[in-house]
């Protein structure tokens, strides 16, 4: 059988002479109900002695009624305050009156005390006729009284940075710069509103660079690793060339020395060939009668020259221990070199590991340290600090470029040459890439001649190599960017959009690339760096220097 919900109010249950929740209720004949406490105490009064009447209806009873306690009432009584424990909430203001039990509506500022809906009728009907003010209900009323007049804290001064009431005005705060509170409120409100704003603004600002940085720190590492993984391969396959050479030389060695023990060998077979017929003839003039034996024995002829052996024991020395001690004196050497500069490759990286670890109080000396960084750098001298000296990857070179100069130099020919086949080639573009890529402030300088003009230019490594569409042309897709320079005529490309240039190219071409600060330049290197173009680009991964050359033209990295 589902339970039945009674919907009751607290004035319901209270008692009429304490105006509280009952406690021990008690039923009179009458019918009402009241706190056994306060109908004895009501009986007992002077006015009521030997007349018991009901304070609410005013029946009266004699003789004096015996009075027990109401189970029934008193067990639904406890049921209802125990669900209004339950439902009011824990930072709802309690009742003063009802010592907890019920949730106040109004809280009295002359009475500093809160009260619930029946008690707030009470205190109405007391204190109809004086002006007593509520407010909503609220803790801490004290708090919202001047400790020495007692009165409502309704203003602010901005002088002492406090509340005050209307009496601290005309004292202590007279001609002080005072509002009242409410608006001062609304003002702070707003204020910390902005406050919070910008700083949310700031903190989103902070994780985004955050964020670029940790991606700047990724793609850097990917380039450095990539070049370590070139250079160590290149030492590897160095190494091997060698070992290779050293076999090469000892196989040499060994067939001179073969060759020599063979020619011997093959005297040595043709006398014994010619030792075995002597021995025949011997044999057979033994034969013979003693005269003819005489006669013919005198021709037969025995090989007695000594045969000069080969110097076996230089080839031996030379194998064992000269060419073995070298090798070893090679390899201590080679393992001393590599810890020595592996050693300071780690210091480089624990510096810069220490430097992004310096505690707030060194940060003055990091910005004093870092101007120069800041600054966008201006003259040669400023250029020259962030020069890398780069290395054309005949991997990528198209086979009309032709290397020269240490294969610092290229030059578009009109006859293919003998390149193998590499999927990193550019199939139809005369264009080269250098083997790093670049992620960070670095500078390069290139010079040029030739009436096929060139392009100068960075991408990614994951642009289009096979073909000849815009996505295999350096700068004429979204992922390169390039300075066309002719005789006449310079233009900066970019994703098949073109910026004509007014300032003629020189012969010497500066390029400046701050990766995290996003700046591709191109600059005119004489005594002065005259600005050619300067694009403003968001990187999202390493970029590699790469060269067009047109036909006849020769393009050349500069060496300090």
């Amino acid at each position: 059988m589902a339970a039945m919900t009674i919907s009751v109010e607290q004035d319901q249950f209270c008692c009429s002479v304490c105006l509280e929740v009952l406690r021990d209720p008690v039923t009179i004949p009458c019918g009402h109900s009241y706190c056994l406490d306060c109908i004895e105490d009501y009986w007992n009064t002077a006015k009521q002695k030997d007349h018991y009447s009901c304070p609410q209806c005013r029946q009266v009873f004699n003789p004096r009624p015996l009075l027990s306690r109401n189970t029934v009432l008193a067990e639904v009584v406890e049921k209802f305050l125990t669900s209004e424990a339950q439902a009011t909430k824990p930072d709802e203001v309690k009742c003063g009156a009802c010592r907890g039990r019920s949730r106040a509506v109004k809280s009295c500022l002359a009475c500093l005390e809160s009260y619930c809906a029946a008690h707030l009728k009470v205190h109405e009907e007391r204190f109809h006729r004086k002006a007593h003010k509520l407010i909503p209900a609220t803790e801490k009323l004290r708090e919202k009284l001047c400790p020495q007049h007692d009165k409502l804290l309704r203003l602010y001064c901005h002088t002492d940075q406090q509340c005050v009431c209307s009496q601290c005005v005309k004292e202590r705060h007279r001609g002080h710069d005072t509002v009242s509170v409410v608006g001062e409120r609304v003002a702070q409100q707003k204020k910390l509103k902005e406050t919070s704003l910008k700083s949310v603004q700031k903190l989103r600002d902070t994780e985004k660079e955050l964020r670029f940085v940790i991606k700047y720190i990724k793609h850097a590492t990917e380039a450095v690793v990539e070049e370590s993984e070139r250079v160590f391969s290149k030492l590897i396959r160095s190494i091997e060339k060698h070992s290779n050479e050293v076999k090469d030389q000892l196989r040499i060695q060994e067939r001179v020395v073969v060759g020599q023990a063979e020619e011997v060998l093959e005297v040595i077979q043709r006398d014994i060939e010619e030792l075995r017929r002597t021995e025949a003839e011997l044999e057979r003039l033994a034969h013979t009668d003693d005269i003819y034996f005489l006669q013919k024995c005198k021709s037969l002829h025995f090989p007695s020259k000594t045969v000069e052996m080969p110097n076996t024991d230089a080839l031996t020395y030379l194998m064992y221990k000269t060419m073995r001690d070298d090798l070893v004196d090679l390899k201590e050497s080679l393992d001393e070199t590599l810890s020595k500069d592996f050693n300071r490759i780690s210091d480089k990286a624990n510096s810069l590991k220490e430097s992004s670890n310096l505690k707030t109080a060194d940060k003055t000396k990091v910005k004093d340290a870092d101007i120069s960084y800041n600054t966008e750098p201006k003259t040669r001298t400023d250029f020259l600090q962030y020069y890398n000296d780069l290395t054309l990857d005949p991997n990528t070179a198209n086979f009309y470029l032709s290397f020269s100069e240490g294969r610092r130099a290229v030059t578009t020919r009109s006859e293919p040459q003998p390149y193998p086949d590499h999927p990193d080639r550019f199939t139809s573009w005369a264009q080269v890439l250098c083997r790093a890529g670049m992620a960070g402030r670095c500078y390069w300088e290139v010079e040029w001649a030739g009436n096929g003009g060139v392009s100068i230019g960075v991408c990614y490594k994951s642009m289009n190599r096979i073909g000849g569409g815009s996505d295999c042309k350096l700068g004429h897709n979204s992922k390169s960017w390039s300075l066309d320079c002719a005789n006449k005529v310079c233009s900066f490309q970019h994703n098949k959009e073109s910026v004509s240039i007014t300032v003629p190219c020189s012969s010497r071409i500066g390029v400046y690339l701050d990766f995290t600060g996003g700046t591709l330049a191109f600059y005119n290197v004489s005594n002065s760096m005259v600005p050619i173009h300067k694009e403003r680009i968001t990187f999202t991964q390493p970029v590699y220097p790469g060269f067009w050359v047109g036909l006849g033209s020769t393009l050349k990295l500069s060496s300090l």
